[in-house]
């Protein structure tokens, strides 16, 4: 005994004073420890905030979610439901005393809930095959509205003859006779429908409100409560418009519906003023562009008196919330990579509220983001930039606050890229161009680093000064990055994202060798290391820039498209891409798709090049790799292809999946990267 008491004497004076944790850089398994807040729900008097808390499980390889609430001020941060399932969808009741929620705590199975706050009891509403959508209260708060999907058997005209009695057939062939048969994440279409539903809080089997042969976007109520408001697309020819949304309303008691917008264009999101007497609604008139801005009006709940609000404000707007005097919306949207949220009178002036908004998107470093407001005009919403994924942020019309830091126990002893901004000019036509350089942990400006450039999806889309576990994964095995928002990409107004309209890719090439330029001006980056790579529209511009220049040592192209007039035909939403991207069919314009395809200019490639893809990938299927990787062994380029089993187009569906990209990428690269 005397003997442990001077052992432990001695190990407790080796101790250094102020110890902690050795620092380190991320490792591709601390993924699975990275949490993120989503959809903070603010309660209607603005005292509290619910909002998702997102993790994941090592052992099952599943992503997994949480309730939590605190107060608007920090204090009382605590979950309301716990264990290793997915609740999510928290809404709060009118009066601020219940929510509903969505949830697969029991079997597996996803229910919706009824939480009583006061004392947290909870009790499954539904019990129904298929989940809940989206979720309303009524505003006395007895009834719940939502749409769900309702099966109905896929009608065949095949009729098989009756097998013998314990013959083994295999299963009957699959007839399929509509355009839209599959879906990317969703697999081949079941038959059927989301239609509206009602439900009293007591619970109980839902009443259908409607039977028709069309989808039904989610449902908000009346004031008075006895009609819901919903988009749709009811014309004749859906299929061939797929854009072509209205507003309608619908009499809960006799299920008749009346339509309240008339246009050609998407009609969406609507949302009630507090006095019941207005709807604001999100769309644009559709002139068959690649890019259209997502711009706010408001009307009439009987759909007259429209009027566009957002007419002179040249960002998309995403979300919004109406002001408690009813004389403005709340909005958020997305200017120069930077998630914003501001305010909007109904004669669209334009106020800034805060900034900083985003950190949905763990994998790459996408902007997006989410918010409520609360009756007393306060706010909620997921808080990110490039240090942390999303943490909960809130503010008032003054003041803003970070209420969480739900990665600090990682981030606290782990070592990250650092991130920098960055501005160029196109050698095209001299526009401006915005990047983010990151380098890596313990960054030394002397030395030489090899380089990746990494080139977003969309193409409509846009990064920004966001977090991203896989930029990081690359910056801590020894690369600067960087990321970058070529012309065509969001956030920088309608004239720039449409750069590109039905000329993509092009000129985007040279904006993205324009900022290699300006990263190599810098100094710290080695000419002889340079890497390319991105994923869906990142993958075309790999694919692309292979096809013209030799200057980069390998390339991996995950999920491109290769071959424009197969993917067209291909692709779930055959009637969208040659309809909106190319303006006409591809045999009736054959050059245009074949100038546009990397596949053309395969006989120029000498880099190493991977493909990488998703073997379930409905978007940009996995035929589009495995062209690309047959040319490239016919032209004897060295090249390998990367299927992940089970995967859609959103890659990360599964966390080990994102790593198996990240370390799929890193393997080519260090295969062909000079020491």
């Amino acid at each position: 005994m005397k003997k442990l008491l001077v052992a432990l004497l001695l190990f407790v004076a080796i101790i250094p004073l102020g110890f902690s944790q050795v620092q380190s850089n991320l490792e591709l398994l601390d993924i699975f420890n990275m949490e993120y807040v989503s959809d903070p729900q603010i309660s209607p008097d603005g005292s509290k905030i619910i909002y998702v808390r997102n993790f994941k499980d090592v052992m099952t390889d599943r992503n997994l979610s949480n309730l939590w609430i605190i107060n608007f001020d920090g204090s009382n941060n605590r979950p309301l439901t716990t264990g290793n399932h997915n609740d999510f969808a928290p809404k709060w009741s009118h009066d601020g005393t219940k929510i509903v929620f969505k949830s697969n705590m029991a079997d597996d199975k996803m229910k919706l809930y009824l939480m009583w706050l006061d004392t947290k009891e909870t009790m499954a509403l539904t019990n129904t095959p298929q989940s809940p959508g989206t979720v309303s209260w009524s505003y006395d708060d007895k009834h719940l509205a939502f749409n769900m999907f309702v099966p109905e058997a896929n009608k065949s005209i095949i009729k098989m003859p009756s097998k013998p009695e314990g013959a083994k057939w295999n299963e009957p062939p699959k007839y399929i006779d509509k355009m839209n048969y599959r879906g990317d994440g969703a697999g081949y279409y079941k038959g059927g429908n989301s239609q509206l539903f009602s439900l009293p809080i007591s619970g109980g089997t839902p009443k259908q409100l409607t039977f028709s042969e069309f989808d039904h976007g989610s449902p908000i109520w009346s004031k008075d409560g006895k009609n819901l408001f919903f988009s749709a697309n009811f014309h004749k020819d859906e299929e061939f418009e797929p854009a072509d949304s209205e507003i309608y309303s619908i009499n809960v008691n006799n299920g008749d519906i009346n339509p309240l917008t008339d246009r050609y264009g998407p009609d969406a999101n609507p949302v009630l003023s507090p006095d019941g007497s207005k709807i604001a609604y999100l769309g644009y008139d559709d002139r068959l562009q690649g890019y259209q801005l997502t711009q706010l009006y408001v009307m009439n709940t009987d759909g007259t008196g429209s009027q566009l609000i957002s007419g002179d404000f040249d960002r998309d707007v995403e979300d919004m919330a109406w002001n408690s005097k009813g004389n403005g919306l709340y909005f958020s949207y997305t200017d120069q990579g930077m998630g914003k949220l501001a305010s909007m009178s109904l004669s669209g002036k334009v106020d800034a509220i805060t900034d900083g908004l985003g950190g949905l998107s763990l994998g790459r470093p996408y902007n997006a983001a989410s918010f409520s407001a609360s009756a007393n005009n306060k706010f909620a919403y997921t808080l990110g930039d490039t240090s942390h994924p999303s943490d909960l942020g809130v503010a008032d019309t003054r003041n803003t606050e970070r209420l969480t830091q739900v990665n600090n126990d990682l981030f606290s002893f782990k070592k990250l890229g650092n991130v920098e901004e960055i501005w160029w000019k196109s050698s095209y036509d001299q526009r401006k161009i915005q990047g983010w350089v990151v380098t890596p942990p313990d960054f030394d400006p002397s030395k030489k680093y090899p380089m990746i450039l990494e080139i977003h999806g969309g193409p409509f889309t846009s990064y920004g000064a966001v977090y991203s576990a896989e930029i990081q994964a690359y910056a801590a095995e020894g690369y600067v990055v960087l990321y970058t928002n070529p012309r065509g990409s969001t956030s920088y107004g309608e004239e720039f994202g449409n750069l590109i309209h039905h000329d993509y890719p092009n000129h985007d090439y040279e904006d993205l060798m324009s900022g290699v330029d300006a990263v190599l001006e810098k100094g710290y980056v080695d000419e002889e290391n340079l890497f390319v790579t991105g994923g869906s529209g990142g993958g075309v511009l790999t694919a692309w820039i292979v096809g013209k220049t030799d200057r980069f040592k390998a390339a991996v192209v995950a999920k491109p498209v290769i071959n424009w007039t197969s993917f067209v035909l291909y692709a779930d939403g055959v009637q969208f891409f040659s309809k909106y991207w190319f303006g006409k069919k591809p045999w009736e314009d054959p050059e245009n798709y074949r100038r546009r395809s990397p596949l053309t200019y395969v006989g120029n490639v000498t880099t190493p090049t991977m493909l990488l893809t998703g073997e379930e990938d409905y978007r940009t299927p996995i035929a589009e790799s495995e062209q690309f990787y047959a040319a490239l062994k016919l032209e004897n380029v060295e090249t390998a292809m990367v299927r992940i089993p089970g995967a859609s187009h959103g890659i990360a569906n599964k966390p080990s999946n994102l790593i198996a990209k990240i370390a799929a990428v890193l393997a080519w690269f260090e295969k062909y990267k000079d020491e």
